[in-house]
């Protein structure tokens, strides 16, 4: 099962990393790519917490640990790349100077 979630995660990812390189063909907007690093660790901390619920409510204390536990490292990396400090890109286009 464990191997199954790696794999949806690999695919996840590389989706994901292909929708980048298809929007962002010449210059990669790194802020783009944190924002959506952050959504989807989101999502995957919050499945996480989920299934350690669910682990829990079935008595699998052990399992459910390990899904807390996953949940805790992945708000982490949260913190880890909301703590990036990543410059906006500045619009190219000066400001119209008709005195």
């Amino acid at each position: 099962m464990t191997q199954l979630h790696d794999l949806r995660l690999r695919l996840l990812v590389q989706q994901e990393s292909e929708q980048i390189a298809k929007s962002q063909p010449t210059d990669l907007d790194l802020s783009i790519v944190q924002a959506r690093c952050l959504c989807w660790l989101a999502l995957l901390a919050e499945a996480h917490e989920d299934q350690a619920n669910e682990a829990e409510v079935k008595g699998d204390t052990e399992q459910a640990m390990g899904w807390f536990a996953d949940s805790m490292r992945l708000k982490d990396v949260i913190g880890v790349v909301t703590s990036i400090e990543i410059p906006i890109p500045e619009c190219t286009e000066e400001p119209d100077q008709s005195d």
